[in-house]
């Protein structure tokens, strides 16, 4: 045991809580660091989560793999909340302090964009060097692609063996494939499971943009974004982006 270790040593609270530092002299821009400062936070540990489901599923350990995707599911509820926190910020207040933002924006988000990318949406920018290499890699929807070809069912070749930097392209293949789980579910159980934690994550993804866009049009209504994004106009663009395209066309299947 480390006698010497304290609660604030341990969590290196001191450069932590150093952290934040406001240019304006408004009392909401504060609140305004820490919401984005937490979300770089959880989207650290999403991150993490990701890479070792990624890593259990590319091992055929798909029941272990679940501990993992259930926690992404559940950090983004998380994060979809706090929106509810960002919300108590009026546009008066936002407007008041909105010019020190320059050209920053949460679309620069490196790690955003890397899990996205991880999860399979690749469609978007990639500014960092933690996103380009993560576009090098497959996607957590490939590694479920290929657990399933290499459980003896007939995956195209197609989505096997592609370009992984490339946008996904939904495959009626893939939807076949996965339709045969769905169809007995007793036995492919653990495929099934796996396929609904999957769907978890898509969902919870689905409703932390939409809560985004409300938050966003909420406070500066059609205005442009601080980064020369359209704004409101572009997140609405992104609320039909889904990482697990076929599992959610097999639905109309069943």
């Amino acid at each position: 045991m480390n006698d010497d270790m304290t609660y604030g040593r341990y969590l290196a609270l001191d450069q932590l809580l150093a952290a934040q530092h406001p240019v304006s002299d408004k009392h909401d821009e504060l609140l305004f660091v820490i919401i984005h400062q937490t979300k770089e936070l959880w989207l650290k540990q999403t991150i993490s989560e990701i890479g070792l489901a990624k890593s259990l599923i590319a091992d055929d350990q798909l029941v272990e793999a679940y501990k993992a995707l259930a926690r992404v599911s559940r950090i983004q509820a998380v994060m979809t909340l706090s929106w509810d926190v960002l919300t108590t910020m009026t546009p008066s207040d936002y407007t008041s302090f909105r010019d020190v933002l320059g050209t920053s924006s949460g679309f620069q988000s490196d790690q955003f964009r890397t899990v996205e990318v991880m999860l399979g949406v690749r469609d978007g920018p990639r500014y960092g060097e933690m996103t380009q290499a993560a576009a090098l890699e497959p996607s957590l929807w490939d590694d479920a692609n290929a657990a399933l070809a290499r459980a003896g069912f007939s995956v195209p070749r197609s989505a096997l063996e592609r370009e992984w930097s490339e946008p996904y392209e939904p495959d009626p293949g893939v939807t076949e494939a996965w339709l045969q789980v769905y169809c007995d579910t007793t036995r492919y159980w653990a495929l099934y499971q796996l396929a609904e934690k999957l769907m978890d994550i898509d969902d919870a993804f689905a409703t932390w943009r939409h809560k985004h866009v409300l938050t966003v049009s909420r406070i500066i209504g059609g205005k442009k974004g601080t980064g020369g994004t359209a704004g409101v106009a572009y997140l609405q663009s992104t609320l039909s982006k889904r990482a697990f395209p076929e599992l959610w066309q097999l639905r109309t299947m069943l």
